[in-house]
């Protein structure tokens, strides 16, 4: 491998290391030849986010320009010219090892260009098809790296565990997302439970969620656990050397749901994260599963709202 090449691999997974260090731990359980691979998906997400969530000072046309470049510089490597970028060619490398479709590249590149445009989303449709590019799309991209015994049957939970994944995290970042004006609760949802963003941004600067906040909050971790039903039978479609993986971030993620649940799905009383000592025995026990051994779907223990 090119010096140059090892070098964009590092980026990504410092890029990695630092952002991701739920989905880090779970890459470690991978076989070193994969990591490198995910690796590079990850650093591929992140540094489109970065450009549009960490230029938030810029005005909007140049935020929308920066966007605009790197993915011009993206699609120009596509067609195997050579591109001047820290991480850019570890990702080509990956498409190419994996022939991964490069229109879900492109679906996540339009998703993020919305991220500059779009507050709020009137329905969860509308909202399930932001999330089409910005996270069903990252399952499909990492199922020929983690590989599968049965490819078309696990391409469909493949896509619910992004989805399910990231409506995990826009549970954990309400606030979060409010600083960046952006909120990703359906507007239907928030008026099912008679919430208002002006009620959100009180809450934030409380630091304490309303009662119906959290009854809000409530029903949007059921609606993700629905999500995560629909992806547990793909863990064990999955390689054998993928499972252990897969069934770490599974639970991790799924962990941040039970943490919201334990402080009563007041998500602006602290951030819901998993204590480094239990994210490590999950770890350990996903090691120790045997091959094809079920996942336990997280949240509370109830019927989760339907997919959709």
């Amino acid at each position: 491998m090119d010096t140059d090449l090892t070098a964009a691999y590092a980026r990504c997974q410092e890029l990695h290391k630092r952002h991701g260090r739920t989905y880090y731990l779970a890459t470690r359980l991978l076989p070193a030849w994969k990591r490198r691979h995910v690796h590079a998906l990850y650093g591929f997400t992140r540094y489109a986010d970065e450009i549009v969530d960490r230029t938030e000072d810029l005005p909007m046309a140049e935020r929308a320009a920066r966007l605009d470049e790197w993915s011009a510089r993206f699609l120009v490597g596509l067609r195997g010219e050579p591109v001047d970028d820290p991480l850019l060619p570890a990702v080509l490398h990956t498409i190419a090892v994996f022939d991964l479709d490069r229109a879900d590249f492109a679906s996540f590149l339009n998703s993020m260009a919305m991220d500059l445009t779009v507050t709020s989303y009137p329905s969860y449709d509308d909202l399930l098809d932001y999330m089409e590019g910005s996270a069903a799309v990252i399952g499909t991209m990492m199922l020929p790296i983690l590989g599968s015994s049965d490819p078309a049957a696990a391409r469909e939970p493949a896509r619910q565990l992004g989805v399910a994944f990231q409506l995990t995290n826009f549970i954990r970042d309400v606030a979060e997302d409010l600083d960046r004006g952006r909120t990703y609760l359906p507007d239907e949802d928030l008026a099912r439970f008679d919430v208002t963003r002006d009620d959100l941004f009180a809450a934030k600067a409380l630091g304490r969620a309303t009662p119906r906040i959290r009854e809000l909050i409530e029903y949007e971790v059921t609606r993700a656990q629905a999500h995560y039903a629909a992806a547990a039978p793909g863990i064990t479609l999955l390689a054998p050397a993928s499972q252990a993986c897969m069934r770490t971030a599974y639970a991790l993620y799924g962990g941040i749901l039970d943490e919201v649940a334990a402080q009563d799905y007041d998500v602006f009383a602290r951030r819901a994260v998993v204590p480094r000592r239990q994210r490590l025995a999950v770890a350990a026990r996903a090691l120790l599963a045997p091959t094809g051994a079920p996942v336990v779907i997280p949240g509370p223990a109830r019927t989760p709202v339907a997919v959709g």
